[in-house]
């Protein structure tokens, strides 16, 4: 059976309800989809493995000079993406002439989406008919592999499934997980055989953990299956009692640098398929933050970035239903809390904010927080001294932990990201 086309996505009800105007590209209509993928980030074309439809609310382009935007269609193309679709309305009034003009020069299918809705929306239904139309066509393309996809979107997605199904579902992928094994849901940034490579390594080193693994366009997606020993009290010496701590570290020596890994909690295997569906949610949240929300400690650079979603976790609340909806009230936060030290900053080349959010994270240790600035103890005393001083309170006081916490991560968040790229990057976390 083919695969499903352009012009198939286009009469999905998800896409239809958006009002699409085919702008370029007519001719290319019936080129196949392999993956419909929403994205912000316009230096991403090389993520792409090609025949994806790109969906984007324009954000982005609207700071973009000419080139810049002729450049970015252009790297679309090269990258044999199957199309481009760009939310017409919030940001951008109209589609810009330049993107246009360059999508019919490279041939690059141009829509216009001239109504909102919500993208997670048009990628569950786009990418769930994808994955029916593979499964359908397996005598054309390895059944093994496009099951073992087609579960694990299923239930990151949070599809409507049922327990014997699942488990009918992965046993068909050789995934067969013990009653009481630990499953963490984990989700991999960087090309996609690299990311794979990495938890094949990450289950070896693990043991022999089970693992059902499928890369998608942006990530790999694995769920492991840990034995109940590597996540229980009396495990063999050297072993995490913590299952997610275990997997962590795993993915610190199996994952190259530059490469990200979001790890989810930890679930047992026999609780029934909503947990499972609920770490590889986790671990697909947490990527997402992961990769839009600057780090609140210093990176080295020299390996790969491993989190998890109870790292992660106060960023999650703080950022729950978009940034852009909460922007005011976290602007309010940082002000009420941090104002002096922001003015300070401001007129003094300092690192106090990130110097109280690293102390505060790290138990108000000196000796963990210098080690990780990088700075002497006597240079971190003294600027615990002026954080002090500007805030007149005292930083280790237990009432204040968790306002000044908040109100450090609220900073970091507001920070990192701006106004106009907010909305489209993490509309979705939940």
């Amino acid at each position: 059976m083919p695969a499903l086309t352009l012009r198939e996505i286009l009469a999905l009800d998800a896409v239809c309800d958006t009002e699409p105007q085919l702008i370029a590209g007519e001719e290319a209509l019936d080129r196949p989809v392999r993956w419909v993928h929403s994205s912000e980030v316009y230096e991403g074309a090389n993520f792409l493995d090609g025949g994806e439809l790109l969906l984007t609310n324009g954000f982005g382009l609207t700071d973009a000079d000419e080139a810049t935007r002729r450049r970015y269609v252009r790297e679309l193309a090269a990258r044999g993406a199957a199309g481009l679709a760009v939310e017409i309305g919030r940001s951008l009034p109209r589609m810009p002439d330049e993107v246009a003009d360059e999508a019919r020069s490279v041939g690059l299918p141009l829509l216009a989406l001239r109504r909102v809705v919500p993208f997670v929306r048009i990628t569950e239904a786009a990418n769930r008919a994808i994955v029916t139309r593979g499964l359908s066509g397996r005598s054309v393309r390895p059944w093994g592999a496009d099951h073992t996809a087609a579960l694990l979107a299923d239930l990151a997605d949070g599809q409507a499934l049922n327990q014997p199904e699942v488990e009918a579902r992965a046993a068909l992928a050789d995934f067969h997980p013990a009653p009481g094994a630990r499953l963490v849901g984990v989700s991999v940034h960087g090309p996609g055989h690299v990311g794979l490579a990495a938890v094949d390594r990450a289950a070896r080193a693990l043991g022999g953990a089970g693992a059902l693994r499928a890369a998608f366009p942006g990530d790999v997606l694995a769920l492991l299956s840990l034995p109940a020993a590597a996540g229980a009290p009396g495990a063999r010496p050297g072993t995490s009692r913590d299952p997610v701590r275990a997997v962590q570290d795993a993915f610190h020596a199996a994952a190259e640098p530059g490469v990200t890994v979001a790890v989810g909690h930890a679930v047992v295997a026999g609780a029934g398929w909503l947990r499972w569906s609920e770490t590889l949610r986790a671990a697909r949240t947490a990527l997402e933050l992961a990769l839009t929300v600057p780090a609140a400690e210093p990176d080295d650079g020299q390996g790969p970035l491993v989190t998890s979603s109870r790292a992660l976790a106060l960023e999650r609340e703080l950022t729950r239903g978009g940034v852009d909806a909460n922007r005011d009230r976290l602007a309010r936060l940082v002000q009420h809390t941090l104002g002096p030290l922001l003015d300070w900053e401001a007129a003094h080349p300092s690192d106090l904010v990130r110097t109280l959010e690293v102390h505060l994270r790290h138990g108000c240790s000196p000796t963990r927080t210098a080690a990780l600035l990088h700075i002497g103890r006597q240079s971190l005393y003294q600027r615990l001294e002026r954080i002090e001083s500007l805030l007149g309170l005292k930083v280790d006081d237990p009432d204040l932990l968790g306002e000044l916490l908040a109100a450090t991560c609220a900073h970091r968040v507001v920070r990192g990201i701006p106004a106009a790229a907010a909305g489209g990057r993490l509309r979705t976390v939940a």
